[in-house]
């Protein structure tokens, strides 16, 4: 092969990387960002009593009806890809959690399995763990990209 149609190759090859990488990112933006204005009309709203597994739901909802949007609008194979991040950012969420010291009022003598489902779901109660934040900073987020990329992968599907 001549040196000068390998190079050719190995530029499109990396461009076409970087354009994935910026397309992912720019989905995973996209995904978290309609997740953070569901969560900031939440604040300005400010409904009281509604019950975390609501929230979870709409965490869920909104991100995969704007990655539905998004994808019909501009179908890109990278944006059925986000869920990979919300896997990540929450196992990384996880180990974080797992490794914290307990104490009086956080999660006392409690053991891994427990100190999670306290932390992220609040079951059967807080764990008083990351100031009981877990949902908004652990499950919440991964939940919308994997929403996100799940209403993607639907509107991509239906432009095929």
């Amino acid at each position: 092969m001549d040196s000068s149609v390998q190079t050719d190759l190995e530029e499109q090859s990396t461009s076409n990387l970087s354009r994935q990488a910026l397309s992912f990112f720019l989905h995973s933006l996209l995904a978290l960002g309609s997740w953070m204005a569901l969560m900031l009309l939440g604040y300005a709203i400010n409904p009281s009593g509604v019950p975390q597994l609501v929230i979870l739901l709409l965490s869920a909802a909104v991100p995969l009806v704007f990655g539905f949007l998004v994808a019909r609008i501009y179908p890109a194979e990278m944006a059925t890809l986000v869920w990979l991040l919300g896997i990540i950012w929450f196992l990384i969420v996880c180990l974080w959690v797992l490794n914290m010291p307990t104490g009086p009022n956080q999660c006392l003598q409690c053991e891994a399995t427990e100190k999670l489902t306290r932390t992220f779901f609040s079951l059967p109660g807080p764990s008083g763990l990351i100031d009981n934040d877990g949902p908004f900073i652990g499950t919440w987020p991964a939940v919308a990209l994997v929403g996100y990329s799940m209403g993607a992968k639907l509107g991509f599907r239906r432009t095929k």
